[in-house]
């Protein structure tokens, strides 16, 4: 059961009624900007899935997180002290510099 908390109020993120409640997390979970209910979140969506524009800004997003998650996974990796830096940009993905540096601020 998916909830989302707003101010101290939790929604059951599966829930589907004819409340603005059960509109949006319909919305939430709509892939197609037509088949949302509040066109605010549609034109957005439109935006970001349509736009070149808008596709190129969630794709370096989505980049952005990806890459952050790939240092999250090297800072463990750095804290476990088990592995090399070499094995530690090969299994991160990351460059050695990049482990090099994380290692760095870690120390620093």
């Amino acid at each position: 059961m998916e909830q989302i908390q707003l101010e101290n109020l939790y929604v059951n993120g599966e829930y589907r009624g004819q409340s603005d409640i059960g509109k949006l997390m319909h919305d939430f979970n709509c892939t197609q900007a037509a088949d949302m209910n509040f066109e605010l979140m549609a034109e957005r969506t439109r935006y970001l899935k349509e736009n070149p524009k808008g596709v190129q800004e969630m794709c370096k997003m989505m980049e952005d997180m990806r890459k952050e998650s790939l240092k999250e996974v090297a800072k463990r990796m750095l804290a476990d002290g088990m592995l090399t830096l070499e094995k530690i940009a090969e299994y991160a993905g990351l460059p050695l510099d990049e482990v090099k540096k994380l290692k760095a601020e870690r120390t620093a």
